[in-house]
C-alpha cells in the first residue's frame, strides 16, 4: 500500500480527540484510572535492588489496561501526539502523529491475535483509502523499514525487563521532568551484540505499571492523561495487501508524472539503406 505524503495526518488527531472527549466525560479534572493491583503487588520505591524493582513493575505493567495520551518529541524538536491503548483482551494499538514518510504522515501500529499491523487513515481530498498492512507475525518485531519505534516503549520491552537474566544494567535515577510520580530507571545494555535487547535510556513508571515518561535515543515521551482501557482495540481501516508505509520521506521522483511516449511519425516505412564498405 503506497501512500502519498500527508495521507494519514488525521489519524492521531482523531484518536487524541476521542481520548480527550472520553476524559471530559468523566466529569472530573483527574481521569479515571484502570483498577490498580493490590497493595502487596505494588513496588516500594527505594528498594536497593533496582534490577528486581524494574522486573517487578514491568510484570505489573504487562497486566495494565489503559488508553493514554502522550506527547512525544523526536529529533525534529517538535512535540506531537501519541495515543497508546492496551485493551482488556490483550490487543493493543499505538497512534503516532507524523510517524511515517519522513514525518509527513500519521501512522498506527496495531497488534491482535494475528500479529502486528501498520495502519493509515484516508485524508479528505487525498486519493488514499484507509488500510492496515500485516507487517509482523505474532511475537516478531516490526521490520525496521516500517518501524516508527515509539510503540516499542509501551509493550515490546516489558518481557525483557521482567527477565532478570536479560543483558541489562539497571539503576534507579531521579525522575525525568514531567514524570507523574512513581520511579525512574536508567536502562543500559551489557550485551556484546550490536542488536541491543532494548532501547537504552530512562524509563519511568507509576506504581501500578503505567509508563509516565521515557527518554531514549530517538526521542522523549511524557504522559498527559489516561483512562481505563477498552474491551478491545479496533483497526482504523480494513486489512489490505501491498506494502506498508516507509519511515523515510518519499522519493520526490516517485511523485512525478510518468513521461508520455511520443507516437512514431506516420507515413510509409522506409527501408534502411544497405551499408557500404
Amino acid at each position: 500500500m503506497h501512500l502519498p505524503s500527508g495521507s494519514g495526518r488525521l489519524l492521531a488527531a482523531l484518536t487524541a480527540t476521542a481520548l480527550a472527549l472520553g476524559l471530559a466525560g468523566c466529569g472530573e479534572d483527574t481521569p479515571d484510572a484502570a483498577p490498580t493491583p493490590s497493595a502487596s503487588a505494588l513496588i516500594t520505591p527505594g528498594n536497593p535492588d533496582s534490577r528486581n524493582e524494574l522486573a517487578g513493575i514491568a510484570a505489573i505493567a504487562l497486566d495494565r489496561k489503559y488508553a493514554a495520551l502522550y506527547t512525544f518529541t523526536g529529533s525534529s524538536g517538535v512535540p506531537r501526539n501519541v495515543v497508546a491503548t492496551v485493551a482488556v483482551d490483550g490487543t493493543w494499538r499505538v497512534d503516532i502523529a507524523n510517524g511515517a514518510l519522513g514525518g509527513s504522515s500519521d501512522v498506527s501500529i496495531v497488534r491482535n491475535q494475528n500479529g502486528v499491523y501498520q495502519c493509515s487513515l484516508s485524508m479528505t481530498g487525498a486519493p488514499v483509502n484507509a488500510g492496515c498492512v500485516h507487517v509482523a507475525a505474532k511475537g516478531e518485531k516490526v521490520p525496521r523499514r516500517y518501524d516508527p519505534q515509539v510503540q516499542r516503549l509501551f509493550r515490546q520491552w516489558l518481557p525483557v525487563f521482567t527477565d532478570r537474566d536479560s543483558a541489562l544494567a539497571v539503576a534507579a535515577v531521579q525522575p525525568l521532568d514531567g514524570a507523574q510520580g512513581g520511579s525512574c530507571y536508567s536502562v543500559d545494555s551489557i550485551s556484546a551484540s550490536q542488536d541491543q535487547p532494548v532501547d537504552v535510556g530512562v524509563y519511568c513508571y507509576s506504581a501500578d505499571g503505567l509508563l509516565t515518561a521515557a527518554r531514549v535515543g530517538f526521542g522523549r515521551i511524557q504522559l498527559v492523561r489516561q483512562i481505563a482501557g477498552p474491551a478491545t482495540v479496533q483497526f482504523p481501516g480494513p486489512e489490505v495487501g501491498g506494502d506498508a508505509m516507509g519511515m523515510g520521506a518519499p522519493d520526490p521522483a516517485s511523485t512525478l508524472e510518468p513521461s508520455i511516449p511520443v507516437d512514431p511519425p506516420t507515413g510509409p516505412a522506409t527501408a534502411p539503406s544497405a551499408a557500404t564498405g
